[in-house]
């Protein structure tokens, strides 16, 4: 063989581990992202699932206190922004910090009436919506974990030339702002 068929033959060696790296690069951000959407997918189904167990305990609660207009209407108006379509993960938990607060100022007014702690029905729908919180918060991590690995391979050389011309971008976490929302409630009925 020859000095050029040896030439030939590295640089066509190169040329396709180069285009099979190039291959892997793209498919491994591809998958990054469709597990960023199907973590944010999860969550919003979390998230639906709590909004749906929001009306009846507003429903089981007004019929002890009646008179807590505003607290139930601040909760209704909560709902409905952080039921609303089309929201970023950030404006999505900007939403969600929302109801869990005014969902705070309601197991308040709940805390005032014994015989509605006592009811079998509101210890169930607490113990749902605990289920549920409990559900959004693992779906906030397994969530967050595949944003950071997608924003890492995202910024990464040599990852980021491939990101960039295929118009990767980085995706937004879902996190709690409000330093009273990461703190445990305290609620005892």
């Amino acid at each position: 063989m020859t000095g050029a068929v040896i030439a030939l033959i590295i640089i066509v060696v190169l040329v396709v581990v180069l285009l099979l790296w190039f291959v892997g690069m793209y498919n491994g951000l591809v998958r990054l992202r469709n597990l960023v959407q199907e973590a944010w997918r999860q969550i919003d189904v979390e998230l639906n699932r709590r909004h749906d167990l929001i009306p009846n305990l507003v429903e089981s609660v007004k019929g002890y206190a009646a008179h807590e207009r505003g607290v139930f209407d601040e909760v209704a108006r909560a709902r409905a922004a952080a039921s609303a379509p089309g929201s970023s993960p950030a404006q999505q938990a900007q939403q969600e910090n929302q109801l869990t607060q005014a969902l705070g100022r309601l197991f308040a007014v709940a805390e005032a009436y014994p015989v509605l702690r006592a009811s079998e029905n509101f210890q169930q729908l607490q113990a749902e919506l605990t289920n549920t919180e409990d559900r959004i918060a693992a779906g906030r991590r397994f969530y967050n974990a595949n944003v950071r690995s997608l924003n890492t391979k995202v910024e990464s050389f040599p990852s980021n030339i491939v990101a960039g011309m295929f118009h990767f971008e980085r995706a937004e976490y879902f996190e709690a702002e409000d330093p009273q929302v990461r703190q445990a409630p305290t609620v005892s009925f």
